[in-house]
């Protein structure tokens, strides 16, 4: 039986280098559970001044929400809201988001050197998720107010990426104790980490973890983003 994810092609709101030149970095933005790209699309246009030669894209999840009243899409279901079912869905996702991203990048020229993946919520689930296994490590993942799908299964990651988590202590959807989960998982797994809780902070992103992640992208993507050679 044939997976119907596999015939679906990812699109969403998207930035053109605020610099006017081609495109030299590509950062990609994950919205969470029952939004879509149009909700993240914001942080792009709050970083780009901050990275003037990189574009934006919020892809839309491929699913739509089963209740379709509240309308919004998904990366996938959400029922038990088990660590069990986030790694599962994670991992079912996965593929849909890699062929994205490498039509992405083949769009831009470029390489994933020069992507960085950036999550909220569910979509840090799948920044994680897929950013940890690219067959070439991104140049930065951030991820606010999520987790880390399968924290005990990284013995088969093989990356460089450094990730950033922000997250807030009174989130009451994802608590802020999975941010040190991940962090732990990840700083045993040999990744580098940063993590910021800030105080305060419900299930959102403020000012402060904007300029967070802006400075990391920034600092990240400066170090090896490249066009790929032609000819």
């Amino acid at each position: 039986m044939t997976d119907p994810l596999n015939d679906l092609v990812l699109d969403g709101p998207r930035l053109d280098p605020l610099s006017g030149n081609t495109a030299s970095q590509l950062v990609v933005l994950l919205h969470g559970y029952g939004a879509d790209g149009s909700d993240l699309i914001e942080l792009g246009r709050a970083w780009q001044s901050l990275l003037p030669e990189a574009a934006f894209i919020a892809p839309n999840a491929p699913e739509p929400l089963p209740f379709e009243a509240f309308g919004g899409r998904q990366w996938f279901a959400l029922t038990e809201r088990s660590l069990h079912e986030y790694r599962i869905g994670a991992e079912a996702a996965q593929s849909i988001l890699d062929r994205f991203l490498d039509t992405e990048l083949r769009r831009h020229n470029l390489d994933d050197s020069s992507l960085a993946l950036v999550g909220f919520s569910q979509g840090t689930m799948m920044a994680l998720q897929c950013g940890l296994r690219r067959k070439s490590s991104p140049s930065a993942i951030v991820g606010f107010s999520g987790l880390l799908p399968g924290a005990d299964r990284l013995g088969e990651v093989r990356t460089s990426c450094p990730v950033l988590i922000v997250h807030g202590t009174e989130d009451d959807v994802v608590p802020c104790y999975h941010a040190d989960t991940a962090h732990a998982a990840l700083t045993q797994a040999g990744i580098a980490c940063d993590l910021h809780k800030l105080a305060g902070l419900p299930h959102s992103i403020d000012e402060r973890g904007l300029a967070l992640g802006g400075k990391f992208l920034k600092e990240q993507l400066s170090k090896t983003s490249c066009p790929i050679p032609i000819g």
